[in-house]
């Protein structure tokens, strides 16, 4: 865990204090609630950071997430040795990685990040972001968390409309108007003796 990590100094501190300055309080307690809901657990929703990781990080209350919204098999028991906990929260990264789910890479946290509390603004980014998928996964029964993700809007144009858009002078592209050199004056001006 943290405590058996040597004191962070230099530029990994800073990276270390920046991370930990966008957590959001407001944001792990509404994700602490909303696991505590679905899963029936005893919670501590007060979004304090020690808190969510103290409630976490033994991965059976993910455990638990994953068999009620049926998307893996919860463990058997809370363990305290350090690979076993450390792969219970493995499966729970595997299963929501996999369908019905697929919440992508940048949405997930890596199990040191959990378990030795490094990042716990990515485990409160990937619960929302599981929150967030059930409307598009179907699971019935089950209220969503956070709003609803956007959908692909794929737009189809006519032949006819692209070779008109051809046409046009983008501003992206820029415009010569008003362009003169009159005025500029860069640096020392030329002396020619006669």
């Amino acid at each position: 865990m943290s405590e058996n990590r040597a004191t962070k100094s230099g530029i990994a501190r800073d990276v270390q204090q920046k991370l930990a300055s966008k957590y959001d309080q407001q944001v792990a307690a509404g994700c602490m609630s909303w696991i505590a809901e679905i899963t029936g657990e005893p919670l501590d929703c007060s979004g304090d950071v020690d808190s969510v990781h103290e409630q976490l990080k033994d991965g059976f209350i993910l455990g638990k997430l994953m068999a009620t919204l049926k998307i893996g098999k919860m463990p058997a028991k809370r363990q305290t040795m350090a690979f076993k906990v450390m792969e219970q929260i493995n499966q729970f990264l595997v299963a929501i990685k996999g369908p019905p789910m697929n919440i992508g890479d940048m949405s997930c946290f890596a199990t040191a990040d959990l378990w030795e509390k490094q990042n716990m603004v990515q485990v409160v980014t990937c619960l929302e972001a599981v929150g967030r998928n059930l409307d598009k996964c179907g699971i019935p029964n089950i209220r969503s968390r956070g709003p609803k993700e956007s959908e692909k809007n794929e737009r189809h144009f006519t032949e006819q409309q692209l070779a008109e858009g051809k046409n046009v002078i983008g501003l992206q592209m820029g415009t010569n108007k008003g362009a003169s050199q009159a005025g500029q004056n860069f640096g020392k001006s030329r002396m020619i003796v006669d």
